[in-house]
């Protein structure tokens, strides 16, 4: 018998071990081996559980990994926040993208959300689930624009449509490129257009 297996017996608190060590497993198997390795057997064995407890907890492999994607997100949404409400302008709204940008390569949460995608692509069931957990981002992101001089390009909302799908279009080349590159020379370019539209902002108001 699994260690799971042993501490389901033990409450509450053995449960939500068990659900933590199952996400885990599901969030390294994503990283490690992407979507088409995500096997009940894979996940099983990183975690330590009989994978029958895959479907207790979570119903299917998918639902697991949609509970992996969640917790990628709101490990990225408490970075960002924290980000954006550092930024005191324009320019630092880029540069705080550029650092998270570097941040979820590194750490794997980009490959998460690549295979995740990749993988709606395909599944008809599990796109209105990943494009669900896409939305609240451009929300996110129409609120971090909303005031600065972003505005003078457009409304908040339509900007922030373009913004996500440019961040998640620069993720999927950086995954399958290997190569950050581009993407930093293109926030190099944002930072230095972010620079001259906070200056022209400061000038309007003067």
């Amino acid at each position: 018998m699994s260690e799971c297996s042993k501490k389901e017996g033990a409450g509450g608190v053995a449960t939500a071990e068990t659900r933590e060590a199952l996400v885990e497993g599901a969030l390294a198997t994503l990283r490690e081996k992407g979507y088409a390795h995500a096997s009940a057997r894979e996940i099983a064995g990183r975690a330590g559980c009989n994978q029958a407890l895959i479907f207790y907890h979570f119903g299917s492999v998918d639902g697991l990994l949609l509970a992996a994607l969640d917790r990628v997100a709101e490990l990225r949404r408490v970075r960002y926040q924290a980000l954006v409400d550092e930024s005191r302008n324009l320019k630092e709204l880029v540069a705080a993208a550029r650092t998270v940008f570097a941040e979820d390569l590194e750490l794997g949460h980009t490959a998460v959300l690549v295979e995740m995608i990749t993988a709606a692509q395909a599944n008809a069931a599990l796109r209105p689930e990943v494009a669900a957990r896409l939305r609240p981002w451009r929300g996110f992101a129409a609120e971090a624009l909303r005031g600065t001089p972003a505005a003078l390009l457009g409304r908040p909302e339509e900007l922030a449509h373009g913004v996500v799908a440019m961040f998640l279009g620069l993720e999927l080349l950086a995954v399958l490129d290997d190569d950050p590159a581009p993407a930093d020379a293109l926030f190099e370019r944002a930072g230095s257009l972010s620079s001259l539209l906070d200056l022209f902002s400061l000038r309007r108001r003067s």
